[in-house]
């Protein structure tokens, strides 16, 4: 059985590392400054994290310019797969990316309004360097609805059909974000996760409502994800990556250990 993994992740606006709840607007004065994301990043390398995601969530031209700087000193120090993602609209932004030194590439937005950019880019890189990033909220009972624009645009998909869609199009993974459960510390939606689990052939992901170590078992056993990505808990020192990979471990979940330090080092 592969192992599960555990992904930090670093929401970065003008160059800092920021979290919010609920998809929460720097304009709006929601969201909180975390630190310098060459720093975090450094920190969770060292604690044996198996992936970072970084996203862009600075729509403007200096946002993004200040991304592919982070991106490359990040990559020069880190040996975790980095992905990077925010803002990718062409195969020129993916290229961008991975000339910054990006492993993989996440596409949301551009990707809702460009299906073919999926295509394009795993011509081009492979899939497995491909990522689809997917913002879902529940608009009805048991009916999931893919938004856009960081989660204030309703497209009137459903996600799980554009889950389906996407590897069909040459996604090789599939980042699942829930725009309810963001930043709530409540735990992962189950639901929407274990649909698009069942319903692709790809590793998912699933982003959004880790408050603690529990959780994160919750969604990769009950709701079949294959990697439990978490911002906050982490960046606020509430836990680290080698005690949820410990308790992980504990409970019976496959996961890598041998390149943690030990809790409390």
């Amino acid at each position: 059985m592969l192992a599960k993994r555990i992904i930090p992740c670093l929401d970065v606006h003008d160059g800092r590392v920021t979290r919010g709840q609920q998809f929460g607007r720097a304009e709006a004065g929601e969201l909180s400054d975390m630190g310098d994301p060459v720093e975090m990043a450094v920190r969770y390398d060292a604690q044996g994290a198996d992936e970072l995601v970084f996203y862009d969530i600075t729509a403007t031209a200096q946002g993004r310019a200040s991304m592919l700087d982070v991106a490359t000193r990040v990559a020069e120090r880190c040996f975790m797969p980095l992905t990077v993602g925010g803002g990718v609209r062409t195969l020129d932004d993916v290229k961008a990316l991975f000339n910054a030194g990006a492993d993989k590439v996440s596409i949301n937005s551009g990707a809702v309004v460009n299906p073919n950019v999926l295509r394009e880019a795993s011509d081009h890189y492979g899939a497995q360097a491909v990522v689809l990033s997917i913002d879902a909220k529940r608009t009805a009972e048991g009916r999931y609805e893919v938004f856009t624009a960081g989660g204030r645009k309703a497209t009137g998909m459903e996600a799980v059909a554009w889950a389906v869609r996407g590897q069909e199009l040459g996604a090789g993974e599939i980042v699942l974000n829930s725009i309810d459960a963001d930043g709530m510390n409540t735990g992962y939606d189950l639901e929407i996760t274990r649909a698009i689990a069942r319903a692709v052939d790809l590793p998912l992901v699933a982003s959004g409502g880790a408050g603690n170590a529990e959780h994160m078992r919750a969604v990769l056993e009950e709701g079949e994800a294959d990697a439990a990505l978490a911002a906050g808990i982490f960046h606020r020192g509430e836990t680290t990556v080698p005690e949820v990979k410990q308790a992980l471990a504990a409970a019976g979940v496959p996961i890598r250990l041998d390149d943690i330090p030990e809790v409390g080092a």
